[in-house]
């Protein structure tokens, strides 16, 4: 009779290219992979948390600590450029006589890298990762995306209608800080001095 054992498998695709296998106890061999206990960059997994299902407009998020093996290590790993790195976890039935995976394994979550904090202390260096599926995409409105001027240029290319919109505010003069001939001189005339402090706080125009 053949002894059958379960094994975790998690495979974390960082942005940089580089690929990290674990598993839960040994090594596992799958197809040209090998996932192993513990990365020699990036340490072993402390704790990971259970799934959750979500509901409605809810995006289940999970959060796994990695151990990583030095500071160096987890800077690597916590820097910004890594957030969307992919994630995919994994159970495997393994012959137990052969070592060999039986059949495919069962994926049990594909998501991406949300949030990363480093939390350290006396003999103490733990890396909670925040994972989300991949659907959390549908919730991105994008709405930076309509005053950017890389994006526009991807849509329009050589159009260079937005290479001045920054999304940062302009100092405009007002009323009697304005210097003569300025259009804050212009608009002083143009409103009541009541209504300066809401034509401030609500400029009649549209910034950009």
């Amino acid at each position: 009779m053949d002894r059958i054992r379960l094994a975790g498998l998690l495979k974390l695709e960082l942005r940089d290219g580089r690929v990290i296998r674990l598993c839960d106890g040994g090594f596992v061999p799958w197809g040209s992979e090998i996932y192993r206990v513990n990365d020699t960059q990036f340490g072993i997994i402390g704790s990971i948390d259970s799934f959750e299902e979500g509901v409605g407009d809810e995006v289940p998020a999970f959060s796994i600590t990695f151990l990583p093996a030095s500071t160096a290590a987890a800077v690597d790993l916590a820097a910004p450029g890594m957030q969307g790195s992919r994630l995919r976890l994994w159970i495997a039935e393994i012959n137990d006589l052969t070592g060999q995976i039986i059949g495919t394994p069962d994926q049990q979550f594909d998501g991406m890298l949300d949030q990363v904090r480093l939390v350290t202390g006396r003999a103490k260096r733990e890396l909670p990762m925040t994972f989300v599926p991949r659907g959390e995409r549908f919730f991105n409105s994008n709405d930076g995306n309509t005053l950017s001027s890389a994006f526009h240029k991807s849509v329009y290319p050589g159009e260079l209608g937005e290479d001045n919109a920054t999304g940062l505010t302009s100092a405009v003069a007002w009323g009697v800080e304005a210097q003569p001939g300025s259009n804050g001189g212009r608009a002083a005339s143009i409103y009541p001095a009541s209504g300066w402090s809401n034509i401030i706080n609500n400029p009649p125009f549209r910034e950009v």
